[in-house]
This record gives C-alpha cells, structure tokens and sequence, in this order.
C-alpha cells in the first residue's frame, strides 16, 4: 500500500541536521515531499528546514510529537498508520531514538504490524566521536547525566569500569559540574573531548585530560551551544598489566594471536589496543 504521496505507507524516522542544514540526506528530502504526515519533536524547527530545501507542507498534518505529549499523541499517529498513511518522524535535531522521544513510537509501531524505515543520516553521538581522537572501537552513549549532584554521581559511578568510550549529552550550564564529577569518579588522567556545536558556526573541540577540562571550565564563563563529552576507556592500572599478560601467555599457548586478543579483552576488559599490543610483543612479532 501506498500513501497518497506515493510513498509506502510506514512509519519513517528521518535524521535531521544537527546544525549545518545541507547535512541532510537527499533521501530524507525525498521522504519529507513525500509523506502524508509528518510528526516532529519541534514542528517550528521541522517547518524552518522543510523551508530552507524548498518543501512545501501543501496541506499535510505536522503534528507535534515530544516528551511531554507522547502517550497523549501516539494513539493519534498509531490511526494515521492504521489507515495506511506514510507518517515521516523527525528529531528537533540528528537521528531519532538516540536522546529523543522516538522510541515508544516505533514500539507500538511495530507491535501494531506496521513496518518502520531509518532514513539515517546526522548523528551528534557520531559526529563527536569522528572528532574526539579517542577510541572508537567499542563505545556507549550514556545520555544526559543527572542534574542533581548525588544522583549524578549515583550514575557516573554505575558507568567506571565499562571498558570503552563513554559519550555524554550535557547541558552548557551543567558541564563544568558534570566534568569535575567525572575527574572524581573516574580520576582527573582520563582523555577526554569537549565538543561544542557540531557542524555549527562556533564548532569547538577541547581535548584534555579530565582535570585539566575541568581548571579550563571553571575559570571561564558558561558556555554556550549543544555540547557532547567523550571520554576515552579505562585504561587497565599498573597492577592489572601482569595479570593481562598472564592471561595472553596462557591464551597463546592454545589460540591465534587474535583469538587470544578477542579472549582476553573479553576476560579482562583491557582496551583492545593495548591488548594487542602486549600480544605482538609477546608472541615477539
């Protein structure tokens, strides 16, 4: 079946620009022109870009979809579905589900049978991580740390021995309280990146150890724009590289260099790299 704009009907979830307007996808363009209906966490933003490429809404609802009226408003887009509707879904900014309210729209999307599309395209998560220098090969995006200090630090604590990259959304008038919590769970020699409007104008990327963002922030004034924090993965303490390289020996004697890698990071949760490393030095490659 197909929507009155010759899409399929379906719901659509549409990555946006999260700052320049040409980083949207010429598919997602073509979605846009196309949909019967569009639902957008910030139907001012959606209009503004659907203006800026030349799309015209010619009639079609655009419906306001967000945290505050998400299980007031599904029941409504779950009819336009129902009906056989092309229904495009947008983020105020970058790719739906990742830190917006998407999700519970897509679940009773697909538990209604109706199919669901990504139309991928801008990411803030990905962008800081293309740009922040520090590992990319296993990382978790943790969200918005808590505003309140004793939950904040509650959360962070949760998250000190995930072995990988951790990337945070956070709040300009909350950053330099979020960073000095970090420097004090997960100690101030941590690499991290303050990056600031991605993609935008005033794009800024501040990569420093823990501590030292932290001196830099509270001597300033408070920032401003969209800011992503990522900080590298643990590295393994002093006491822990014998028992890595305890444990590769061992894994050698019975597996590949690379089988040992995989066995070891998974054992240990050392970083991948430095795993390797130690496992070329040992095997005396």
């Amino acid at each position: 079946m197909r929507g009155e704009g010759g899409l399929a009907a379906g719901l659509y979830m549409v990555a946006t620009p999260i700052g320049n307007a040409r980083d949207i996808t010429l598919r997602a363009l073509d979605v846009l022109a196309a949909a019967d209906v569009l639902a957008a966490e910030d139907t001012r933003a959606a209009r503004r870009l659907m203006e800026i490429h030349g799309i015209a809404l010619k009639g079609r609802p655009l419906i306001a979809y967000h945290d505050h009226n998400g299980p007031a408003q599904r029941p409504r887009l779950l009819r336009h579905l129902a009906e056989g509707a092309a229904l495009a879904c947008l983020s105020e900014a970058g790719t739906p589900l990742v830190a917006d309210p998407g999700y519970d729209l897509v679940r009773a999307a697909i538990a209604a049978g109706h199919p669901v599309t990504a139309v991928p395209g801008a990411s803030a998560l990905l962008a800081a991580l293309c740009v922040a220098g520090l590992p990319t090969d296993r990382f978790m995006f943790a969200g918005f740390p808590p505003a309140r200090k004793a939950a904040r630090r509650r959360f962070l604590a949760g998250l000190a021995g995930v072995p990988a990259t951790l990337v945070f959304c956070e709040s300009p008038r909350r950053v330099a309280e979020s960073l000095a919590d970090m420097a004090a769970i997960f100690g101030p020699e941590r690499p991290a990146a303050l990056c600031r409007e991605l993609t935008k104008r005033f794009e800024e990327v501040r990569r420093a150890r823990l501590g030292d963002l932290v001196k830099e922030l509270f001597s300033e004034q408070v920032l401003r724009g969209e800011i992503v924090l990522v900080l590298g993965p643990p590295g393994p303490a002093a006491s822990d590289e014998d028992a890595v390289a305890a444990a590769l020996r061992e894994a050698l004697q019975s597996m590949s260099l690379r089988e040992a890698v995989r066995e070891v990071v998974a054992r240990t949760g050392a970083p991948r790299r430095r795993v390797y490393a130690m496992a070329l030095e040992i095997a005396g490659r």
